[in-house]
């Protein structure tokens, strides 16, 4: 199938279809923002936010792995 086919039978498809959900999903595949998204803003349960807290305490106090020594530990369990 050729570009210029592919591209008319998605529009066929998007002008046939009144399902929000599948119009969406395109809209978020294909970056197409509206005056809306740019203001989303991301609401966190109880659960996250204490896991969040969680990971800032363990940076705070040095209990992370950098990228380095996680590869580093990884090729020494591999190595076993």
């Amino acid at each position: 199938m050729s570009t210029i086919e592919l591209k008319e039978k998605l529009i066929d498809k998007i002008q046939h279809t009144d399902d929000e959900n599948i119009l969406a999903e395109v809209n978020r595949l294909l970056g197409i923002e509206t005056d809306n998204e740019s203001d989303d803003v991301f609401i966190f349960s109880e659960a996250e936010k204490v896991k969040i807290e969680e990971a800032r305490k363990q940076i705070k106090n040095g209990d992370f792995l950098t990228h380095d020594k996680a590869n580093k530990e990884i090729d020494e369990w591999l190595e076993k």
